[in-house]
């Protein structure tokens, strides 16, 4: 059935659609910190730097001297995430969500002079080191420094807005020995990282607070949510609806209403299909708003409505309720209210209802949206009167409502359904001449009419007119395997079924597979029937009864037995393997079950992003077997989730032990020489993009300087020149030039042909965490991944 494409499909207009308007009530230290400026020294001193250990870290360490201060200047002219917001300056709205109280010493406190005098050329030297000189340095200290003059620098750092620099301290001092727990500076780092949209590293210190057992400041939960909404494209929106609920359920605390309205409108940006998925956690904001005595916005109530009208089954009791309260505290409804009404009531079949909306909608004098004719088209063909949806579509052209993309999918995909051919091609004709994109689902639903009427010379046609268009996806291929086989011809159909086997992009699953089946059934090629079987045994795929009776019979005849799926031992084919180590090293993760020695793979991919969206549905397809049945039974791509897990087993304790180390990402010692062809496609798949340049780049998650000389050692043998750099606990390899050519020359043939015609790939296509690694200087990663970067 075609689905309505997510350019069209009738969101809330500007009011609900508006940029999150953000609160921020921390623009300033509270007093409570006491420090006095330090009384730093006139002349910097010389640091002798250590040897490099190899080729590699030398072109790393040269790479801290070049651009050294012209880096920072750039950091500190750039504006971060909240830098120009309209930050609230109110003094009770500063104590509402005040951070813990953080005291350290003065310097002149100190009795001895010496460590006066170090504290002091520390503060004013670290902050203009790279990571790697700043980390040697602190090294260098560790005979005399102590927990208390670790925190003087870190304030210090975070006085003179050098937040990178403070983390790196303090990140430095939690690896101390001495090293005991500081609720009130962990929050201060987290608080002033989140401020300047360093999203992830201040993710990592407020989770080091919770597994202290520690619950974090209002204030912490509150800026990281907020910087969570502005990562741009609201990437980051499910991890900024997971910490609003800790901060309520966890702290307790009571957020202040633009926290609830910012994250509210975001849940509500979304396109309605994607939206609905968001009731459960719209709800909970309105009820934290209600039961917290605050005022309940308008655009609450109409977003509400709106998402509610976009469920399967429309719960119409809470629908009017929701309507009751709006008019009981004083508020009209609006357009976007009474097309929300519409929907909900036509999905209903609600023919009286619906028109007495849609005369409401006439009388209120605005102008009217395509989504209410898409509506009432809708209406009349769940009430059998398909005709009469047509009528709605010449209607809204005759007043001069231009037919959008959502109006073509649905007046094709319900004149298919009537099987009314003609109509429905003269509408696909129009539609392809409108130069309109989104034209699969109407290709569809086209391929579905000539299908239930057997017309299947049309159908090749339009399969053929289709792949000239779109891009091809499995249910265009399925339909066509489907109509091969009704009529008998196999051997196109076998050629169908390997091209789709072949192509990640496209894949099989278990109905094309049955598809296959029964075509060798029919043409009575047991033998060929036989091999599709054990491949659906394997992949653990429904047989029907009827199909395996057949099966059975015909083998009968040449004195064989269909062995029946025994369980067996199951176990990583080889290219299961290479897929496995490509997604590790561009971040997937594995944790270890309850049961000892079994590990769980979690696959998890960027939902705004193309190219993770084939690849997962390509990796839930080639991974199927490995998967519990909650993430086995979808009928459609599309509702393939963005993150799944397989089943826990200790065929991955391998992956675990070589990939991880306490939990942390590492680089296996022999992982030079599992850089297959197969693994540098995935890897760049999943964990690197390229430039505007054409250059290649690739993340590496997790390793030390070592484990990336072995992969830069083993891509030398195979003739490819890269360059490392380093960013924060990450390194990054490109291949420049010519070099990114003879890379892709390399991959091309196991990369996914949606990823073929790509020059440049979406920014925060990454990998599962990467794209969460300072995200207010992703593109700094991107464009100058040459120019080595602080942490």
């Amino acid at each position: 059935m075609a689905s309505a494409s997510p350019c069209a499909c009738g969101a809330p207009t500007l009011s609900l659609r508006c940029p999150v308007a953000l609160s921020l009530p921390f623009a300033s230290f509270p007093p409570a910190v006491r420090l006095a400026a330090p009384p730093l020294l006139p002349r910097r001193l010389a640091v002798s730097r250590q040897r490099a250990a190899s080729a590699l870290e030398a072109l790393v360490l040269e790479s801290d001297d070049l651009d050294e201060d012209g880096y920072e200047e750039e950091e500190e002219a750039g504006e971060g995430l909240f830098q120009g917001e309209a930050w609230a300056a109110a003094a009770e709205e500063r104590d509402a969500v005040r951070s813990p109280e953080l005291r350290v010493f003065e310097l002149e406190e100190l009795p001895e002079k010496w460590r006066r005098s170090r504290i002091a050329w520390l503060c004013k030297e670290l902050p203009a080191y790279k990571h790697s000189t700043f980390t040697r340095i602190l090294n260098a200290q560790r005979k005399w420094i102590t927990q208390d003059d670790t925190t003087y620098i870190a304030v210090h750092c975070l006085r003179i807005r050098n937040n990178d620099a403070a983390f790196r301290v303090y990140s430095w001092m939690i690896r101390q020995h001495w090293y005991r727990f500081n609720f009130a500076l962990a929050t201060r780092v987290a608080d002033c990282l989140a401020r300047e949209g360093k999203v992830e590293k201040c993710r990592e210190v407020f989770d080091a607070m919770v597994k202290q057992g520690q619950v974090p400041a209002e204030s912490t939960f509150h800026i990281l949510v907020v910087a969570y909404l502005s990562v741009p494209g609201c990437r980051c929106l499910e991890e900024a609806c997971t910490i609003y609920n800790q901060m309520i359920q966890m702290g307790g605390y009571k957020p202040r209403l633009s926290l609830h309205n910012s994250l509210f409108r975001a849940l509500v940006s979304k396109t309605g299909g994607t939206a609905k998925h968001n009731l459960r956690q719209a709800e909970f904001i309105y009820h934290n708003i209600v039961t917290s005595n605050l005022a309940v916005h308008e655009d609450i109530y109409v977003g509400l409505i709106w998402i509610h009208s976009y469920q399967d089954v429309i719960d119409r009791d809470r629908v009017q309720a929701l309507r009751d309260e709006m008019k009981r505290v004083g508020f009209e409804e609006t357009t976007d209210v009474l097309v929300s009404l519409m929907r909900a009531f036509s999905k209903e079949g609600d023919i009286k209802e619906t028109e007495a909306t849609w005369h409401r909608l006439l009388k209120s004098g605005c102008e009217l949206p395509a989504q209410a004719y898409i509506c009432r088209m809708e209406l009349y063909a769940r009430t059998g009167e398909p005709m009469k949806s047509l009528e709605m579509f010449k209607e809204m052209k005759g007043q001069n409502v231009p037919p959008n993309v959502a109006s073509y999918h649905k007046i094709i995909e319900i004149m298919a359904k009537a099987r009314e051919i003609e109509t429905a091609e003269k509408l696909m004709d129009e539609f392809v001449e409108s130069h309109m994109k989104h034209l699969m689902p109407a290709f569809l639903s086209l391929m579905y009419l000539y299908l239930d009427l057997n017309v299947h010379e049309k159908l090749q046609q339009t399969f053929t007119k289709c792949l000239g268009r779109c891009r091809p996806n499995r249910i265009l291929y399925t339909i066509y395997l489907e109509s091969l086989v009704r009529i008998g011809n196999v051997t196109k159909a076998e050629e169908i079924f390997s091209e789709m086997h072949k192509n990640g992009t496209i894949g099989t699953n278990a109905k094309s597979c049955n598809i296959m089946l029964r075509g060798y059934l029919s043409a009575e090629d047991y033998q060929k029937a036989e091999g599709i079987y054990d491949l659906m045994c394997k992949k653990k795929y429904d047989v029907p009864v009827d199909s395996l009776e057949k099966l059975q019979s015909g083998l009968l005849t040449k004195k064989k037995v269909v062995k029946p799926p025994k369980p067996v031992s199951m176990k990583l084919d080889e290219e299961q393997r290479e897929i496995l180590i490509g997604l590790l090293l561009g971040g997937t993760q594995i944790e270890s079950h309850s049961q000892k020695g079994v590990h769980i793979v979690n696959f998890k991919f960027q939902e705004d992003s193309n190219a993770h969206s084939v690849l997962r549905a390509h990796i839930h397809e080639r991974f199927f077997e490995w998967l519990p049945s909650a993430f086995r039974s979808f009928s459609d791509d599309s509702e393939v989730p963005y993150r799944f897990s397989t089943i826990p087993h200790a065929h991955f304790g391998f992956f675990a032990d070589q990939f991880f180390l306490k939990g942390q990402p590492v680089l296996p010692k022999l992982v030079h020489r599992w850089l297959s062809p197969r693994v540098l496609a995935y890897w760049f798949m999943f964990g690197g993009f390229r430039l505007q340049s054409g250059d290649i780049v690739l993340k590496v998650s997790g390793g030390n300087i070592d484990g990336v000389e072995r992969i830069v050692s083993s891509l030398q043998t195979q003739s490819l020149t890269c360059k490392v750099k380093r960013k924060g606990r990450f390194f990054w390899i490109g291949f420049p030039g010519s070099n990114a050519d003879s890379f892709w020359k390399i991959i091309e043939p196991y990369v996914l042909d949606s990823f073929t015609g790509s020059t440049v790939q979406e920014n925060y296509s990454i990998g599962s965490e990467g794209s969460q690694d300072s995200d207010a200087d992703y593109e700094d990663d991107t464009r100058r991944y040459d120019t080595e970067t602080e942490e």
